[in-house]
């Protein structure tokens, strides 16, 4: 049986969490994630009962919102899918236009479960005004009602009563966490984009996310990071430094697609930074994987199956 998710939101680590979750302790008390997204690792998280407790915070206010709704209430949200899923029939690309064009007035996280299941590989973009500016896929309608339904209400079931749910900058959260929680950063993904991400309200500022980073060392709050990355011989942004002593691990998510197509074979390869702080036998982990062969997925998007090898780096 699959963890559910109900949508397939482009950058979310859904496809990547069963190898990020062989990082973290057999228990957390709680698992904080202050970039959470569509929150793949709280989620899959507690389907494998490491936690059962969570923190989900993003600064995309109408996405935590979207999420609060799916955990707490998803009969209401299912429905309301439901009904904006139907009226699209006659006219589905005007239907969906006139749907974004109503979110970006209101800011409706009822509406966002809509565009984000009907837009271009699920892959949110937001313009220089922060609106919301996917184009709609031509080629299918979005998640069937039926179907969304019960992912809304698998994940209701794994995380209902569990979680907190905030729309703070990540530095805020940073600073409440103790250290009996395992904190999971998944940032604006810097090495495509730097600090302006047009998937993202927003970017991080690099210098000011490595004395994060350090702080929590100081507190000894255990955590990971997903941030860089490689195609090829080609590289995505810079490493952490090495003063913070991170263990460096590379996730192979696989061939990239788009250099098939162009007659290159390349992998794509995914970083994963922990802290310090952690404590477990690294080397016996990767060598588990290393003769693994990878899958075949898109650059950074995550789509198929999960990851086939984790190399140590560092």
């Amino acid at each position: 049986m699959a963890i559910p998710h109900p949508v397939q939101y482009q950058g979310s680590k859904r496809n990547l969490a069963p190898d990020i979750l062989k990082f973290l302790p057999k228990t957390v008390e709680r698992l904080v994630e202050p970039f959470a997204g569509t929150a793949a690792i709280s989620v899959a998280a507690s389907w494998n009962r490491i936690s059962q407790n969570f923190w989900i915070n993003d600064l995309n206010k109408p996405l935590v919102e979207l999420l609060e709704l799916i955990v707490e209430q998803p009969s209401t949200i299912a429905g309301a899918y439901e009904e904006i899923w139907n009226q699209q029939h006659n006219d589905s690309i005007e239907h969906y236009y006139q749907a974004r064009y109503k979110f970006n007035q209101t800011n409706d996280p009822k509406i966002l479960l809509y565009l984000l299941a009907r837009c271009v590989k699920g892959a949110v973009r937001y313009n220089s005004e922060k609106l919301f500016n996917q184009s709609p896929d031509k080629r299918r309608k979005g998640t069937h009602p039926e179907k969304m339904r019960k992912n809304i209400e698998g994940v209701s079931k794994l995380l209902k009563g569990k979680c907190i749910f905030t729309c703070l900058d990540y530095r805020e959260v940073l600073a409440e966490v103790k250290a009996s929680d395992f904190v999971y950063i998944d940032p604006p993904y810097q090495g495509v984009c730097g600090e302006r991400d047009s998937r993202y309200l927003t970017g991080i500022n690099f210098d000011e996310f490595v004395l994060a980073l350090e702080n929590l060392n100081l507190r000894q709050i255990p955590f990971a990071v997903s941030y860089d990355g490689r195609r090829g011989n080609k590289t995505f942004g810079n490493e952490l430094p090495s003063h913070l002593n991170l263990k460096k691990f590379e996730i192979v998510v696989g061939r990239s697609s788009q250099a098939t197509l162009l007659g290159r074979d390349e992998v794509t390869v995914e970083s994963l930074y922990l802290s310090p702080s952690l404590f477990y036998d690294y080397s016996a982990l990767s060598e588990s994987y290393v003769n693994q062969a990878p899958k075949q997925l898109n650059l950074f998007e995550n789509y198929g199956q999960p990851t086939a090898a984790i190399l140590q780096t560092g």
